[in-house]
C-alpha cells in the first residue's frame, strides 16, 4: 500500500484514484526530457517503443487519456459515415461522451453483451451492413478486455477476430485494463499473455492510470501507418504535449514494475466478495479481476453508499454497487469494508 494514502479512507470508487509510488516519483524526477511534439522526448519514445515491442506492434503513441486514445484509434480506422460495432456497456460507446459520433462522424452499432461480457458472434455478423448506400459502412469491430472486470476468453477473441477479418473489418481493443486480463490468464508471465491477446487486434489502447498506478496517460499501439494517422488526430484533438516524458516515465515504471502485482488486487477483490456473501438484500458477483459488483435494492442503495462513506469507505453505484481494488488498498481496508457493509445490513434487519 502506498505510504502517501490517507489511512482513514478506503477509496474503492475506482483504480484511477491511485497515487504514484515512491519508485514512480523517483523515475518521474529523473526522466530525461525533450519536446514530444517534435518527437524528441526520449522518455516518451522509450515508453512507446517498449510497449509496442512487448505487445507485438510496429509503433505506439502516448496520449493524455484513454478516451483520447480510443477516439484517435476509431478515427484512424474509420472515415465519416463509417460504422463501428461495439458493446452496449463498452467504454468507447457509453462513457466517452459520444466522441466517435460527435467528433468523428462515426456511427456506433451497439450490441447487447452476453453474460461473460462478450458480444455474441451471431449478433456481430447479423449487424455487419451490406455495401449499400442506405447504410453506414461497417468498418470496425471494437471490443474491451477486461469488460466490467470480466476477462474475454482467448477462444472467443480468436473467433471474433476471424469473423471480423472474413468481413473485411478492422479490430480495435480498448485494453484499459489489458494487464488485469493478462494477469488473470497467466500470472507467471502476464506480458506474454498480453501479447497473445493483442495478436487478435489491429490496434490496442492501454491505460496506465488505472490499476498500473500512473497518474496520467494511455498508449495506442498499432501499425506504423495507423499510428501515423492517429498522430494527426491526436494533434487536432489537443493531445500534443511538450515535455511529456515526466508522465511517460511514470507509465514506463508501471510497465516494468507494477504489472505482476495486479494479482494482489485480484486477491483483494476475491476477499471482499467472499466477505460480503450471505447478506440478505445483497447479491455479489464473483470477481475475475479487481472489480466487485453487487446488486442491491434501489430503495436502499443510496443509504448503503452513505453509510459506507460515514465509515470511511468510498464506493459508487445506485442499484449495482462497484468496488475496485487497487495498489492503495490493503487487506485491512477490505476487512473494514466488509465490516461496515455487514453493520449496515444487520442494523436494517434488527
Amino acid at each position: 500500500m502506498n505510504a502517501s494514502t490517507n489511512a482513514t479512507v478506503v477509496d474503492l470508487r475506482s483504480d484511477t484514484v491511485t497515487q504514484p509510488t515512491a519508485g514512480m516519483r523517483a523515475a518521474m524526477a529523473a526522466a530525461p526530457l525533450g519536446d514530444d511534439v517534435f518527437g524528441d522526448d526520449p522518455s516518451v519514445n522509450a515508453l512507446q517503443a517498449a510497449l509496442a515491442e512487448r505487445l507485438g506492434f510496429e509503433a505506439a503513441l502516448f496520449m493524455p487519456s484513454g478516451t483520447q486514445s480510443n477516439l484517435c484509434a476509431l478515427m484512424a480506422h474509420c472515415q465519416r459515415g463509417d460504422e463501428y460495432i461495439v458493446g452496449q456497456f463498452a467504454h468507447t460507446y457509453r462513457w466517452e461522451g459520444g466522441g466517435a459520433a460527435v467528433l468523428g462522424s462515426i456511427q456506433p452499432q451497439p450490441l447487447n453483451h452476453a453474460p461473460d461480457g462478450s458480444l455474441p458472434l451471431a449478433d456481430i455478423e447479423a449487424n455487419i451492413k451490406p455495401d449499400d448506400a442506405h447504410f453506414a459502412r461497417t468498418r470496425l469491430l471494437a471490443l474491451e478486455n477486461t469488460i466490467g472486470g470480466k476477462v474475454l476468453p482467448m477462444d472467443y477473441l480468436a473467433a471474433a477476430s476471424a469473423l471480423a477479418r472474413r468481413h473485411g473489418l478492422a479490430r480495435h481493443l480498448d485494453g484499459a485494463r489489458l494487464f488485469n486480463a493478462a494477469v488473470a490468464l497467466d500470472p507467471a508471465d502476464p506480458y506474454a499473455a498480453a501479447g497473445r491477446i493483442c495478436a487478435h487486434f489491429d490496434s490496442v489502447s492501454v491505460c496506465f492510470s488505472k490499476g498500473l498506478g500512473a497518474p496520467v496517460g494511455s498508449v495506442l499501439c498499432g501499425s506504423r501507418e495507423l499510428i501515423g494517422r492517429a498522430h494527426r488526430w491526436r494533434k487536432m484533438l489537443g493531445g500534443g504535449m511538450r515535455q511529456a516524458g515526466v508522465l511517460a516515465s511514470a507509465a514506463h515504471h508501471a510497465l516494468e514494475h507494477q504489472v505482476r502485482r495486479l494479482a494482489d488486487d485480484h486477491a483483494l477483490a476475491k476477499r471482499l466478495a467472499e466477505g460480503l456473501q450471505g447478506l440478505s438484500g445483497l447479491t455479489v458477483e464473483a470477481p475475475q479481476t479487481n472489480i466487485v459488483f453487487c446488486d442491491v435494492a434501489t430503495d436502499i442503495a443510496a443509504d448503503l453508499v452513505a453509510h459506507l462513506k460515514s465509515r470511511g469507505v468510498l464506493t459508487t453505484g445506485l442499484y449495482k454497487l462497484r468496488f475496485v481494488a487497487h495498489l492503495d488498498v490493503d487487506a485491512d481496508g477490505i476487512d473494514r469494508t466488509i465490516a461496515a457493509t455487514r453493520e449496515f445490513f444487520s442494523t436494517r434487519q434488527g
